[in-house]
């Protein structure tokens, strides 16, 4: 299965075309358009990984696909090939490592949707795959989204071996004890007493993901430490940034047809909001947000495709929170309950 790449002027340029194993993304030097050709680009090609040897209509297959391929941010990928490409990244090999990020989240999603978990109905819209497939097969679809995942790496092209070792690794070190499984682990079994247990497990839920998401673009980049601390410093504030919006989306009152998800689950429970209130949660919001700008700039400097991605997701709030965040709720208040933000 061979790979073709042909370039024009750099991605900055013009014109882009690439073609990963048959499949081809056109980007013209247009922000949106090249956002839009980047997430189709992902689209389709978890679409591949999801049909490539096995028969699609069998109701695992089904799960794997409705788990992977519905509607959704596609955030985490987006963010591991738009960070890379600032990075000076041109490897055809990227939407593929941004691909594995995707189909953990989405396997973690899964889980974490489950009645023994979080309970969850609704994800994105539509009943959450335990719903539509049952419990049993809800858990070998995770199960199989996490191995189609470091097959991916193990086998992607156009990167050298010590590279994917590393990007193995991490994706490893991101998932197990120390990462995503504890986090959830904490959130049903750990004391949230105070500001610190519940920013401890946020990390863990929440940041960790979007951390794999940057350091996996910083090591196909082959950036240096200085860059990829920056990076992953960036992800923790926007880790905590996205879990307050999402906190915030969970107060009762909120439409789930809007939000896309189950509203009150966390009613009783030791959120931010519900320990701090919601004045101060905003002020936590806003600064965040500034804390993320910073750390993108140290890490990034000028080039702009991730940063305006990032004001994007944040309504574009990034930036003037930079400025309003130490004394500004304001900055946050306009999207506390979060109506337009797109479900996970």
């Amino acid at each position: 299965m061979g790979t073709q790449t042909r370039r024009y002027d750099g991605f900055d340029g013009i014109k882009t075309f690439e073609a990963f194993d048959g499949f081809a993304m056109e980007a013209r030097i247009d922000a949106a358009d090249e956002l839009r050709a980047m997430r189709d680009a992902v689209e389709e090609r978890i679409a591949y990984w999801l049909s490539e040897g096995g028969a699609r209509d069998d109701l695992l297959s089904a799960a794997m696909r409705a788990g992977a391929l519905s509607s959704g941010k596609r955030m985490r990928p987006l963010l591991t090939m738009l960070v890379a490409r600032d990075l000076g990244c041109v490897s055809p090999a990227l939407v593929d490592v941004a691909c594995a990020v995707e189909l953990v989240h989405a396997a973690s999603l899964i889980l974490d949707d489950m009645p023994c978990m979080d309970n969850a109905q609704l994800r994105r819209g539509q009943p959450t795959v335990h719903v539509q497939f049952g419990e049993d097969v809800a858990i070998l679809a995770a199960i199989a989204l996490l191995s189609r995942a470091f097959g991916i790496l193990a086998a992607a092209p156009d990167i050298p071996a010590a590279v994917r070792g590393r990007l193995v690794g991490k994706l490893s070190e991101t998932i197990g004890a120390q990462g995503l499984v504890k986090g959830q682990f904490l959130d049903l079994h750990g004391k949230r007493a105070t500001v610190d247990d519940i920013a401890t497990t946020n990390e863990l839920k929440t940041g960790v993901l979007l951390g794999v998401a940057v350091d996996m673009a910083a090591i196909i980049a082959q950036a240096d430490d200085d860059v990829a601390a920056s990076l992953r410093a960036f992800a923790l504030a926007a880790g905590h940034a996205f879990q307050l919006r999402d906190d915030f989306q969970d107060v009762p009152g909120n439409d789930s047809a809007v939000t896309g998800k189950d509203t009150g689950k966390d009613v009783g429970k030791a959120t931010l909001i519900n320990t701090v209130g919601l004045d101060e949660a905003r002020r936590r919001l806003a600064g965040h947000l500034a804390d993320a700008e910073r750390c993108l700039g140290a890490a990034l400097g000028s080039r702009q495709r991730t940063r305006r991605f990032v004001e994007g997701l944040f309504g574009g709030a990034a930036s003037s929170a930079a400025s309003a965040a130490p004394s500004a709720p304001a900055a946050a208040a306009a999207y506390a309950p979060a109506p337009s933000y797109a479900p996970n």
